[in-house]
């Protein structure tokens, strides 16, 4: 008796979604250089451009990663000059993030770089919508 083949590998979801996400992330790699940034500083910063005031935790939880990864990429991004930590004052064991002035100015810049990606994916924007619709309640399917 055969035994049942897996599907090949362009049948896998998760290639697709990994492939997909390799390609994004080199598209973005040398526009974020000029902005002398790696794409998880990129992330941090799109987070705090949309809410200043976090701490480690809130970031590290919008970002959905643990906050011992998240630490060395704020610690370069405030060596950078483009945050400040600073204590807490309602719980001196938390750092607070906010942006500095340079680190304000990026996100214009940052705004051209969504647009190029946005102009690389060669799609309307109902298709993009519909895309994160989409892999965002792919993802939380898989979270539960």
């Amino acid at each position: 008796m055969n035994s049942p083949c897996p599907p090949k590998l362009d049948q896998h979801l998760c290639f697709a979604l990994y492939s997909t996400s390799l390609k994004l992330t080199q598209l973005y790699k040398p526009m974020l250089e000029q902005l002398n940034l790696t794409y998880p500083q990129y992330l941090v910063m799109v987070v705090l451009w949309e809410k200043e005031g976090l701490g480690i935790k809130d970031l590290a939880e919008k970002l959905q990663q643990d906050s011992g990864s998240i630490t060395p990429v704020v610690q370069r991004l405030e060596s950078e000059g483009y945050l400040n930590r600073t204590r807490d004052p309602n719980d001196q064991r938390s750092l607070i993030l906010t942006l500095t002035e340079a680190g304000k100015a990026l996100k214009a810049e940052a705004y051209q770089v969504n647009q190029s990606i946005k102009d690389a994916c060669a799609s309307c924007d109902t298709e993009i919508a519909s895309l994160l619709h989409s892999l965002v309640d792919l993802r939380t399917k898989l979270s539960r």
